[in-house]
């Protein structure tokens, strides 16, 4: 096992760090505790479903706490000037530091081509500007499933190394079999070329990272050998709907505090999160191959959130896992919208509660296993919330229904350390969580406020007061609907529903979906109409108290779509509200990146008669396009049986058109290099009497085309 140098943290140090966390999280829950089950207590002692209710309260209330305190010690990090020990640290600001081969992999499903590679060509260029380009590959790793999505990145690949000279270092491989998905991508890009590289920075399709911050990377890892993975904190962009700015402004608001604390007291036994980050070759090769799971999906078979897995398999074999809140430079998007994110959601959900098979994994170390156990709350916290709401609902309707000495709200006597109190227990305990979820926003707040620098990076003081405040009512309305997104998810998982692989929209749509935010949320609204109504009537004065629950559910529908409009978050940006430092002072990398895409898009021409099956199209009629896709198709001599299936398949295609066939059929041969040859030469070749209507149609469109380049379409 590798041993990890304690020059950097003495381990009494780190206990002690570790010792302050959890016994922080421990003593305000018991506190809580005692709150709760007192108030229980008063009527006749504790019964019936109020014991269930007592457990779900301190599950509960310790997951919360955990985010309180991990907040409290940023705090204290970033008020006593950052802390000492950030991997980061151990490279000089003026230090050139040797690099070492690295590859810069971003695997893709059917995403946005000209997102896609217009990120990667910012990257190029961001890198070269740092002289440090030579040590440095990138790799597009598809697994796109529509021979449009393919085509179009076959070309963008061969126009974005011509422009940039990049043949030879930015590569280009498109998978026959998509197995395992984004974690199997990457394994068959590691088994083919992970031997060339000492290090591996991964990215999603939406992320951008700066040169400079790549090179800050890889001369950290260099500078600690014992360190196999290094995760930067990405910073949310390029949000367009009111949501996607909501999402953006707090992430970058809030989250210094969170990543401080982290960092504070997990240090060398950090997470990974699945992108931005740069990992040691070898190590992962050898020691995080993936276990499939007892069974079958959803809770068996191959893991489908592999992040978690990793790093803990990479703390299992030694090596350091370290989390580098202070790199600049790296960013990605988020869901345009509500529904969006729940979509997401449902694939995380899934893969994090297969974690619960690996919380007693032998050899995982206690605070990888803390991790994993956290990623099954996140969802998991989601029923256990809506199921104490319920219980906290039947108990009250029991003391409605069979009066007893008194109800939670009275005017009863609190005692704190021997001293009385005329304040209703309840209210104090409902104060306690309050506190517990507002006071890290609040502290966030007061922290940008008073230095003016910051405060004019988010538009101004009151413009950051005033976002922060909206902000944080509309979480408030949108926390009860993700409590039923998720509790459906877990639910779903639980009854042996699996999730499909799709591809994450990341664009917006002005005018909302009111079919899809209908469909969606009206289980959610009928919901919140029943509990309301009937908690109403039996006691308003709980309704009241219930309210903020029950009005997120009753007007989820309108919510979703309001919150789903660019135009509305476009007037937020113009007014000041909701904005971030990336937007006041963008970075060289974002500019370019959005100069870059508005010069794609306007000149993006989609022939609407053959859009279907354009790629397809210049795949078989364009020789340049033909020529590229051919080239990269691995030669393969397939059998007599097969030769004939495809020999079957070309014919139709000539004589019927693509309408006639599956995209699998399609897929098969643009698989096979000698049919698209054979279709190319073919297609040129015989009468045009003898095709089909549909390429009769291309080859006159193409002919037109021809004025101007083809590869402009792709753009």
């Amino acid at each position: 096992m590798r041993t990890i140098s304690t020059e950097f943290i003495e381990p009494s140090r780190l206990k002690r760090r570790r010792r302050l966390f959890f016994t922080s999280v421990f003593m305000l829950t018991s506190l809580a505790t005692w709150f709760m089950a007192d108030l229980l207590w008063r009527d006749d002692g504790i019964r019936g479903v109020e014991w269930p209710l007592l457990v779900l309260f301190v599950i509960l209330f310790a997951h919360i706490t955990i985010g309180f305190v991990t907040a409290l010690l940023g705090f204290y990090v970033i008020n006593r000037g950052g802390d000492s020990r950030l991997i980061t640290r151990t490279v000089k600001p003026d230090e050139d530091v040797p690099l070492a081969s690295t590859a810069i992999i971003m695997p893709v499903f059917n995403e946005d081509v000209s997102r896609v590679f217009e990120a990667l060509r910012v990257i190029y260029r961001s890198l070269e500007a740092t002289k440090k380009l030579e040590h440095f590959d990138f790799f597009i790793l598809s697994d796109s499933t529509k021979p449009n999505q393919w085509i179009k990145e076959e070309v963008a690949w061969v126009e974005l190394c011509k422009q940039v000279g990049g043949f030879g270092r930015i590569f280009y491989r498109k998978r026959r079999q998509q197995i395992n998905k984004k974690a199997g991508n990457v394994a068959d890009f590691l088994r083919r070329w992970g031997k060339n590289y000492r290090y591996m920075v991964v990215l999603d399709a939406d992320s951008v990272m700066s040169g400079s911050a790549l090179v800050q990377l890889v001369a950290t890892m260099q500078k600690n050998p014992t360190v196999g993975i290094v995760q930067t904190a990405p910073r949310l962009v390029n949000g367009e709907t009111l949501y996607a700015r909501l999402q953006q402004f707090s992430n970058r608001l809030y989250s210094p505090l969170f990543l401080a604390g982290l960092n504070y007291w997990q240090q060398y036994d950090g997470n990974y999160w699945g992108h931005n980050a740069i990992i040691r070759v070898q190590p992962f090769i050898e020691h995080c191959a993936l276990p499939s799971l007892p069974g079958s999906e959803p809770f068996g078979g191959r893991i489908l959130s592999h992040d978690f897995v990793e790093a803990a398999l990479m703390r299992k074999a030694g090596w350091g896992v370290w989390l580098a809140p202070d790199i600049d430079g790296t960013y990605e998007e988020g869901p345009p919208t509500l529904i969006d994110s729940a979509k997401r959601d449902r694939r995380w959900c899934q893969g994090n509660m297969q974690h619960s098979w690996l919380l007693s994994a032998k050899g995982f170390r206690p605070v990888n296993r803390f991790h994993l156990f956290m990623g099954v709350m996140a969802y998991v916290s989601s029923p256990l919330w809506l199921f104490f709401l319920i219980l906290s609902t039947i108990n009250v309707f029991n003391l409605v229904l069979y009066p007893s000495s008194g109800l939670f709200f009275d005017d009863s006597t609190t005692i704190i350390l021997g001293y009385e109190f005329r304040v209703p227990e309840a209210l104090i305990l409902f104060a306690l969580t309050m506190l517990l979820l507002f006071m890290p926003k609040v502290i966030s707040v007061i922290t940008t406020v008073q230095n003016r620098e910051n405060a004019e990076s988010f538009g101004g003081r009151w413009q950051v007061t005033i976002s922060a405040l909206l902000e944080t009512a509309i979480s408030a309305l949108l926390a009860p609907i993700n409590m039923l997104f998720n509790s459906k998810f877990v639910l779903f998982t639980l009854l042996g529903q699996g999730v499909s692989w799709i591809t994450q929209n990341r664009g917006s749509d002005d005018d909302g979906d009111w079919r899809e935010a209908i469909l969606t949320h009206a289980p959610h609204v009928i919901f919140g109409l029943v509990w309301g109504a009937s908690s109403f009537v039996l006691w308003p004065a709980f309704f009241w108290w219930l309210s903020p629950v029950i009005a997120g559910m009753v007007f989820s529908i309108p919510l979703s779509i309001l919150l789903s409009k660019a135009s509305l978050g476009q007037q937020m940006l113009r007014w000041g509200l909701f904005k971030t430092p990336e937007e006041t002072n963008p970075p060289f990398e974002l500019k370019r990146l959005r100069t870059n895409l508005e010069e794609c898009y306007k000149h993006m021409q989609p022939i609407e008669v053959l859009r279907g099956d354009y790629g397809l199209l210049q795949a078989v009629l364009d020789p340049y396009v033909n020529a590229v896709h051919v080239s990269l198709l691995r030669q393969r001599k397939p059998s007599e049986e097969s030769r004939d299936y495809f020999l079957q398949l070309r014919v139709r295609l000539l004589r019927e058109g693509p309408a006639e066939f599956t995209t699998k059929e399609k897929m098969a041969l643009m698989l096979d290099a000698e049919s698209m040859l054979w279709l190319h030469r073919e297609l040129w070749r015989v009468p045009s009497q003898s095709l089909a209507e549909w390429w009769r149609l291309a080859v006159r469109q193409y002919n037109v085309l021809t004025a101007a380049p083809i590869t402009a379409l792709y753009r």
